[in-house]
This record gives structure tokens, C-alpha cells and sequence, in this order.
């Protein structure tokens, strides 16, 4: 039977969610622990994710960030590809502006032969850090994150994933591998992402997926959805708007433990904020810190924006957040200090809708 427009792209309701959730890890890292173990457990997040029915996974590109070990998408992607089997895996996203198309291409055709069917190609056009760690990436700069130029790299990697370049193009004759020019064999879906409306205006225009980033602007979530589906066009990809939201959202069986959790990713935001970057604190650390009151301020805001409690309480906020924005998926992210507490809530959010693979 042939696969209907969006086959690879539309998640399958689980449990008793009212649409299918996903989880973005930030492959954080904490107080007194290193990369490889914040990798370790991104991968025992990954397996649990797979074995408790989400139905997919994301990572996203992030640049001199200590309490971050997620810099290099495709890495981490295929490390995660090797130790699961069904789950959907992809970055949310990899910033465009930073890497030439053609390596994108062959980086995420590599994805798509190792696991076929299983990668999602999600894109975005900030440098994922500070404009100095991005003038080092790209080796200038001119940091070109303008309206014009990003349009045409995303379609310049379309037409390198494709392989469909016209006659007469300097790069006709320049292949993506592994690729089309290999034999029949598909190929990533690809996704815009956005905090803002230019990239959900851009995704309705070209008739993609589009995943809105709510768990750090959640005050432009309502705008930029209504804004891609009033600009979508159906499209090869899709024949109606499909729209995911990112949501920080963490449960434990005790609301003082979760207000306990999301603490410490509130003060890694200011110390982030504020140009004082470092690894995620402990619980401890985050309880004891003398905010100051424009630091309290911000924490109230930002925790304004986290749904935390006990399991019942998470899955109602979830409910709320996805019936007021109308989101088709909800990606949520679990931001603390420890691997385990992250874990225990991806497992009782699922417990909580009676999620199962």
C-alpha cells in the first residue's frame, strides 16, 4: 500500500494521551559528573522512551555550553540508533547556519541507512550559542541569520537530500552519500524549528512539519502556531499543518521533590543569562542560593513556564498546554541535575497515561 502524505512524520496517539508524546533530551550535565555519564544516561533515557511508548526522541545542537554535552547531533544520533530499535531519533535541531548543506546531507543519509525509517531531520537558523562560540564554528563573523539566507540553504540541502539539483547547476553533478544516487532508499523528513514566527511562517509557505520551541518562549506559542497553520500549503510532505511544541516539564512522586528539580535548571538559566554559563547545580545548591530579587523574578517567570508536581499534576498541565495551543505532539524535556530524576519522571508521565510500546 502507498504511504500517505506524512506517514513518517504524524506520531500515534498512546495510552490515554490526547496526542503523542516525545521527549528532547538536552543531554544536560550535572554538578559533579561528567559527559560520559551525561551520555550514558542519554541513552537509558532513549531505551525507556523506546520501551514505554513515546514515540520519539530528539537532541539538540548546542555550542560551549558546560552543562550540555549535546554539540555534535549526529553522534550522539547514531550512538542512540545502535542501542534502540523502533523509536523515532532525531535533533531538534541542528542549526543549519552552522555547517555546510552537503555535510548535513551525508551526515543524515548516514542516519537514514543505519536506521531506516527512524530519523527526523530537524532544522534551525540560530547558532545555538553566543555569537562569538558561532563566528569560531563558521570561521567568520558574519553570522548571515538573516531572512534571505537561510531559505535558500534549506533548499539547497533539500535539493543535495533529493539529489535533484537542475542541469546546468554548479552542483549537479555533486552527490549526497549515502543518498539517491545510490538506489531507491528514503530519506530523513525534514522539520523547521522556531521560537518565533519567522521559521512557522517559512514552514506553512514550504508545507513541512514544523516544532515550536515553548519550554523557552512560551509567550510567542499561540502567535507562531496560528501564524504556520494560516501560511500552510499542502505539499508533497504534508496535506495538513502538523505542529510539535516543546515542553519542560518534570514529575516525581512528591511536588517538594520536583519543585526540588526544576530548581536547579532555573538557576543554570541565570547563570546562562547572565553570562555565567556552568554545569547543571545539584538540588542542594539550587535550594541555598541567594537569588537576588530581579534573579527571583526571572525563576518565578521561567518556572511560570515548567509543569512540575506529581504525576497526576504534570499530566493535567500537559492536558491544559495541549488543548490551549491545539499542538498535534507535545516534545517534552525534563530539565535537572541527576540522570535518575530525569528517568523517574519520563516513567511516571507514562504510568500517567498508560503509555506502553
Amino acid at each position: 500500500m502507498e504511504k500517505n502524505r506524512g506517514d513518517d512524520i504524524r506520531g500515534g496517539v498512546g495510552g490515554t494521551a490526547s496526542v503523542p508524546l516525545s521527549v528532547l533530551d538536552l543531554v544536560t550535565v550535572g554538578q559533579g559528573r561528567t559527559a560520559t555519564q551525561a551520555l550514558r544516561t542519554s541513552v537509558d533515557i532513549a531505551q525507556l522512551a523506546e520501551r514505554r511508548g513515546y514515540h520519539r526522541l530528539w537532541v539538540a545542537e548546542h555550542h560551549s555550553m558546560p552543562g550540555v554535552a549535546s554539540s555534535s547531533p549526529a553522534v550522539i544520533l547514531a550512538h542512540l540508533a545502535a542501542r534502540t530499535e523502533r523509536i523515532r531519533l532525531g535533533s531538534g535541531g541542528v542549526m543549519l547556519p552552522n555547517h555546510a548543506p552537503l555535510v548535513i546531507a551525508e551526515q543524515f543519509g548516514t542516519l537514514e541507512a543505519m536506521a531506516p525509517g527512524r530519523i527526523d531531520l530537524g532544522l534551525g537558523r540560530a547558532p545555538g550559542t553566543d555569537g562569538a562560540t558561532a563566528a569560531a564554528l563558521r570561521r567568520t563573523d558574519r553570522l548571515n541569520e538573516g531572512a534571505d539566507d537561510f531559505p535558500q540553504q534549506l533548499a539547497e540541502l533539500t535539493r543535495f537530500l533529493d539529489d535533484d539539483f537542475p542541469d546546468g547547476h554548479p552542483y549537479a553533478r555533486i552527490h549526497a552519500v549515502p543518498g539517491p544516487v545510490q538506489g531507491p532508499a528514503g530519506r530523513p523528513p525534514i522539520w523547521l524549528l522556531g521560537s518565533s514566527g519567522f521559521s512557522a511562517r517559512l514552514a506553512g509557505v514550504l508545507g513541512l512539519p514544523f516544532a515550536f520551541a515553548h519550554h523557552f518562549s512560551a509567550q510567542n506559542t499561540v502567535p507562531a502556531l496560528d501564524l504556520y497553520r494560516e501560511s500552510f500549503k499542502p505539499s508533497a510532505v504534508l496535506d495538513a499543518p502538523y505542529a510539535l511544541i516543546g515542553v519542560s516539564a518534570l514529575a516525581a512522586d512528591e511536588e517538594r521533590e520536583a519543585r526540588r528539580q526544576v530548581l536547579t535548571g532555573a538557576l543554570s538559566m541565570v547563570r546562562l543569562r547572565t553570562g555565567r554559563p556552568g554545569l547543571v547545580p545539584t538540588p542542594e545548591e539550587a535550594e541555598a542560593y541567594p537569588f537576588s530579587p530581579m534573579e527571583q523574578e526571572f525563576v518565578d517567570s521561567w518556572l511560570g513556564n515548567v509543569i512540575y508536581g506529581t504525576a497526576d499534576e504534570v499530566r493535567g498541565g500537559l492536558d491544559d498546554l495541549a488543548k490551549r495551543t491545539g499542538a498535534d505532539e507535545l516534545m517534552i524535556t525534563a530539565n535537572a541535575h541527576g540522570g535518575d530524576a530525569r528517568l523517574r519522571s519520563y516513567d511516571l508521565i507514562a504510568d500517567a497515561y498508560g503509555l506502553s510500546a
